[in-house]
């Protein structure tokens, strides 16, 4: 029988949004100027403050009031009417040093080079289980739906940056798509589309929802269909059920609307709820904290193994104890998939010859001591493209300095395929 799935997103102004982005920006630039620090930092956004806490250990001294009013003022909240305004809101800092009970287990081998050595001796940050996921639904391996609301809201912030388009747009908005499947797990159609977006006060409610509804209708949701392939395209239709604005008016949003939190939408950063959570958000760690490097790693592993055609939907999850650098247990799931001949305790067998998920080589294959984590901070840590940048902190100052060829999203690579067909004889 057919049946109905449902994923959410949410934008960059959403303040759980925010106080990620301002988290990852301060564990980039502790890595941009010491790239061993330990660092784990949430931030609380309000009506008109911002609160950072958190544990580092790190030989550079930040700015981070700086570094949180560039981030607000970057997404878009610069004026004084959202009662929370990078230029005027107050920022506090509660940020104290690491515990060296916590970091002498992962420090053991800190000044030997070689890599055995230190990926036999680094253990990770802490206990828990990570998962990765990766399905053949779409041209990116994610979900349908969570692929489809990121896209709306990715582009929903696109046109608010053309302020010639759409002038009545502040920063925060949540969309949701429901895509009914087949019995055979295919999408047929999109059932219903939820956005949310905050406005400016235009009119009467009445007016000012008519005037939203029609424009995401007639020009937000177009612009999202034209960007996907048209397999995806023709998923649309006229019976779609449109929730726009579903409460009506949504003047009072941002940090003055909700109390925003690091690391509270972690369906949202991930699969959409497909697959599986460990529960460890990743915003705000270093990537010897393996809720974040494990759940990279997983992943790539998930995502190369499906692209290999080794299955068409794949778990993977992987479980640490603190201060140990080999993983308790290596777990793969094919949702009856698979395309071998072996069940999925053999296949997870067989991936330890292809992934090292020791941390500290998670950490160097994927060159995560980089700081490359505020862009992830916002529509999605998975799915995302795969690119090589740039990347200037403190542009203008005395201790300006430009990172070149850094590698973003390197857990998105298909650069294991290969090792996949061959181990697995595809």
């Amino acid at each position: 029988m057919p049946y109905l799935f449902t994923s959410e997103s949410v934008s960059e102004g959403h303040p759980d949004k925010i106080a990620d982005q301002i988290s990852d920006a301060l564990i980039d630039n502790f890595l941009a100027y010491d790239p061993s620090s330990k660092v784990a930092c949430e931030t609380l956004v309000t009506t008109g403050q911002v609160v950072l806490a958190g544990e580092v250990k790190s030989d550079v001294y930040l700015d981070v009031q700086h570094i949180a009013r560039e981030v607000i003022n970057e997404i878009g909240y610069t004026k004084g009417e959202y009662m929370f305004n990078g230029d005027s809101c107050g920022v506090i800092s509660a940020i104290h040093e690491q515990s060296p009970d916590i970091n002498q287990g992962v420090d053991r081998a800190k000044n030997d080079a070689d890599f055995e050595t230190r990926a036999n001796s680094q253990g990770a940050g802490d206990q828990g289980m990570m998962f990765g996921y990766a399905t053949n639904e779409t041209e990116n391996y994610m979900p349908l739906a969570l692929d489809l609301a990121h896209s709306i809201l990715k582009e929903l912030a696109a046109i608010r940056r053309e302020s010639d388009v759409i002038k009545y747009l502040r920063p925060d908005a949540k969309s949701q798509v429901t895509i009914e499947y087949s019995d055979d797990h295919k999408p047929v159609r999109i059932d219903s589309i939820v956005v949310s977006t905050q406005h400016d006060e235009f009119g009467s409610d009445e007016a000012m929802l008519a005037k939203i509804r029609k424009d995401v209708i007639e020009n937000l949701i177009p612009r999202v269909m034209l960007k996907q392939k048209p397999e995806i395209r023709a998923l649309f239709n006229d019976q779609i059920k449109y929730h726009i604005n579903p409460t009506g008016k949504f003047v009072i949003g941002g940090p003055h609307g909700d109390t925003g939190l690091t690391g509270r939408k972690i369906i949202v950063d991930t699969y959409g709820g497909k697959g599986a959570h460990g529960g460890g958000a990743f915003s705000g760690k270093d990537p010897s904290k393996v809720d974040r490097s494990a759940a990279y790693a997983t992943r790539h592993i998930a995502k190369n193994l499906v692209a290999a055609g080794l299955a068409d939907e794949v778990l993977v999850q992987v479980s640490y104890a603190i201060g140990v650098a080999e993983p308790c247990g290596l777990y793969i799931n094919t949702y009856g998939t698979s395309k071998v001949e072996l069940n999925d305790g053999e296949i997870a067998e067989r991936v330890k010859n292809i992934f090292d998920l020791r941390p500290y080589a998670i950490e160097q294959n994927l060159k995560l001591r980089n700081p490359i984590y505020q862009e992830t901070a916002s529509y999605g840590h998975m799915g995302r493209e795969y690119f090589v940048g740039n990347k200037t902190f403190n542009k203008g100052k005395l201790n300006e300095k430009t990172l070149e060829n850094l590698e973003f999203f390197t857990w998105e690579k298909l650069d294991h395929v290969d090792k996949v067909k061959s181990e697995f004889g595809l």
